[in-house]
């Protein structure tokens, strides 16, 4: 089943919402550790909202946001999964992403 998700994931698109708080130090460190994951795994494959939380502070919590930055991953499936920090560690990240199967 892996093997299928994997094979699924090389050429889906991937859709993210990114919450940040305004341009805090961690949140300028997520946008440009997401961007620079996007671009080397997902050239042309990815789409990237930002949602700043001192904007849209009703959205946030709504969409349960109770920390940034915090990374939403909405496609491809499975559910969402959720992101919190400024994702610097590559290797967890693409694993929590499903972009790199588990050893």
């Amino acid at each position: 089943m892996k093997a299928r998700t994997k094979a699924r994931n090389v050429h889906a698109k991937f859709r993210f919402r990114l919450y940040v708080a305004g341009d805090a130090q961690n949140s300028a460190q997520a946008v440009a550790n997401l961007t620079a994951l996007c671009r080397a795994y997902l050239p042309d494959r990815h789409s990237v909202e930002l949602v700043n939380v001192f904007r849209e502070p009703k959205r946030a919590l709504a969409d349960g946001i109770l920390m940034t930055p915090t990374l939403v991953k909405l496609a491809p499936a499975p559910s969402p999964r959720r992101i919190v920090g400024t994702l610097s560690q590559t290797g967890p990240v693409l694993l929590a992403l499903g972009l790199v199967a588990a050893e």
